[in-house]
This record gives structure tokens, sequence and C-alpha cells, in this order.
């Protein structure tokens, strides 16, 4: 085992990689108290070796393990991938690539919804990987013996489930559904966070252009100030206020003060007349520059349309042992209700092969569901 505590012995480190076709990699970070993650940990193994790398170490630079990210030639494994890549993306403005996501690969072999890493390792090697250090504060210094031994066994258990995955890909035919989804992975929109499409990631509904005005300047707000304090968004506001203060569109601090969803004072702080502006720039916007507001889908027997997609969802999902939330989303469902030809992923692709054109079939009743001997079944209809 090895700890990379320097800036030439990473660049040596990452130079003997970059000979690999694949290499699996993981990260330790810290993100519950800022906005942006912050980097601890680095560990990269490849068939020869493990290494493990103190990014917080004085003085050492990380140019050669982003350059080892962006090479080509070398597939980079990972496990739940997303927030190690935004934390590449972050740092360096790169997106890691080619890469390989063993958890995407489970999920699409049937191994169920997002499964864990230790789930997902003992299931496979049938070792049970050590859980002691999972929650631990990785920003502390000295790194002990137990840490960086739990930092190489994530990469190595990772070179054995990567091959297994791989195998059963191939055999089942199944690698160009990974390759898909890595095409979303890889792509810099993923983790462009920009201010002005932030309120896009809040679950709330506006119904009026109002509403959404005031909601896009607000969250833009909310993420231009967690960006430039480096806490996280919460911290900031949460997002019941900012959907309750789109709703009522306080224009004054008095008004501002009546919202129960807000702390008490916050009117009086340094950021109640920030809001109170932001609110008045929705309010000042051109209801032509704004998206559209998606209607509530009417469609007749809707409901009953969907939780039968529901059943054809998770009947395809067992029996070709495919995760379903893979396969189709509930909105998915909802749309492919409401419209035949929904730009929806469950309508393209191996996906629609799999799912979509039956899920037609049965909303126009061209196929049944029946149950037989057990299992529910499809019924061509004539």
């Amino acid at each position: 085992m090895d700890l990379i505590t320097t800036s030439g012995d990473l660049a040596t480190a990452c130079d003997r990689l970059a000979k690999h076709r694949i290499i699996t990699v993981d990260t330790e970070f810290l993100r519950e108290t800022t906005y942006y993650p912050l980097l601890c940990v680095v560990q990269m193994a490849s068939a020869d070796e493990a290494v493990v790398v103190d990014t917080l170490a004085e003085g050492i630079e990380l140019k050669p393990f982003f350059d080892l990210m962006a090479n080509e030639n070398v597939l980079k494994v990972f496990h739940a991938a997303r927030q190690d890549i935004e934390i590449v993306w972050h740092r360096a403005a790169i997106v890691p690539h080619p890469i390989f996501d063993t958890q995407v690969a489970a999920m699409v072999l049937g191994y169920g919804d997002s499964i864990a890493y230790d789930q997902l390792v003992e299931r496979i090697t049938g070792h049970r990987p050590d859980k002691t250090h999972r929650f631990t504060d990785w920003s502390r210094r000295p790194l002990s013996e137990e840490q960086i031994h739990y930092a190489i066994a994530d990469v190595t258990h990772l070179r054995d489930v990567f091959a297994a995955l791989d195998a059963d890909l191939k055999k089942r035919r199944r690698s160009d559904w990974v390759s898909e989804e890595m095409e979303v992975l890889t792509s810099p929109k993923t983790y462009d966070f920009h201010p002005e499409r932030a309120w896009e990631r809040l679950k709330t509904r506006v119904r009026k252009p109002k509403e959404l005005a005031v909601l896009m300047e607000v969250a833009a707000w909310r993420e231009q100030e967690a960006q430039s304090r480096d806490v996280p968004r919460s911290r900031v506001l949460k997002d019941d206020a900012v959907s309750d203060i789109a709703i009522h569109a306080p224009t004054s601090l008095e008004r501002l003060a009546n919202l129960r969803s807000l702390p008490k004072g916050f009117d009086r702080s340094k950021w109640g007349a920030d809001i109170v502006a932001a609110v008045q720039r929705g309010l000042a916007r051109d209801p032509a520059s704004l998206p559209k507001i998606e209607k509530p889908r009417s469609y007749s027997n809707g409901t009953a349309i969907v939780e039968l997609l529901k059943v054809l969802l998770r009947m395809t999902s067992e029996r070709h042992a495919v995760a379903s939330k893979v396969i189709a989303t509930v909105d998915d469902l909802e749309q492919i209700a409401a419209d035949d030809n929904a730009d929806v992923g469950a309508l393209h692709g191996w996906r629609r092969e799999l799912f979509g054109e039956a899920a037609l079939a049965l909303k126009h009743g061209q196929v049944a569901l029946a149950i037989e001997k057990g299992r529910v079944v499809k019924v061509e209809r004539s």
C-alpha cells in the first residue's frame, strides 16, 4: 500500500497507472458544511498496484491526477460516479472520460435500484467490506493506517466487481445499455450549476407565470449566495422557504416577515433586502421570456393507465432482471399515458424495445395483463 503526499510521487504513480487500459478510482470528501465538496483523498488501482493520494498534503499539485482522468486511453471505473465526477469538474473543469459506473451496470443487470457499494462487493465476491470508516472525518491529519487500508480496499474490490459485471454485460449483450448511461454521466451539462438554472432542481409546483418568475430569481440569488459563501444551499434558505416566497411574492420587508417558513428575524438580516429585491426583479420580468409552465396532465382514466403501466414496468423489470428505475420513472409513465410521442427515455433506444413498445400497446388495448401460475403476463389481444 502506498500513501502519496508529494507532487513528484503523484506524477510518477499516474504515469504508471496510465500504462493500463483500466483503472479503478474512488474519492473521499466532505460537503456537509460547504457548497463545494472538499476533496480529502483519492484512491486508485490498476491490476498491479493501489495508491492513496493525500490531496490535502501541503504543496501537492493534483494536475497529474486530472490529466489521468482525461486520458482517453484509460477506462476509469467508479461506483456511483456522479459526486466523484462533480469534484473533478469543480477542481479542474474536466469530466473524466471514458468511465464505467458499477452502480449503473448493476442496475442494468438486475441487482436492484442504486445498490450500495458494500452490498455489491459482498454479492459478487463474497467479501464483506469493513464499514468502520465510511463516515470518518477524512479531513483530519495524519491519516491512520486503518483509514488507508479502508481506502485501498475500496478500489481493489472494485477491480473484481468490474470484471464480473463487465463479463455479465457482454454475455447478456447489454454493454451498450451502460454506454448510453455513461454519455449522460460524462456530459458537462450534468455538472454545470449555473445560478439561473437553480430553480429547475426545486421540487415545487408553481402554477402562475408570476410565481415562476419570482422562483427563478430567488433560487438564483440563493445559489449565488451559497457559492460565494461556500455553504450548503439550505444554510442560506431552505427549499420550502424559496417556494413560499415564490407563491406570496413579498415586495417589502414587512410582508417578508409574515412568512412562517423563514427564521424569526430573517427580514431584519442583511439578506432580507436581497430577497425583496429578487422578488421585485421576478415581478418585473416579461412573462413572454419565461419557460412554459407544465399544466397538469389531463387525460381520461389517466391514473388507472399509469397504475397499469407500473405493473407492466415491474413485470418487465423482473422478467429481464433490470432495475425498474433504470428502465422508466413515474414521470415517464405519466407522460406516456398522456402522449404516445412523449420525449422520455422509456420511448428511446433499448428501453423502447424492452418496455416502451409494450407500454404503448397496453395503453391502446393491443395487449392485456393477466395472472398465470402466480405471475403477471402479457396477453395479446386481437
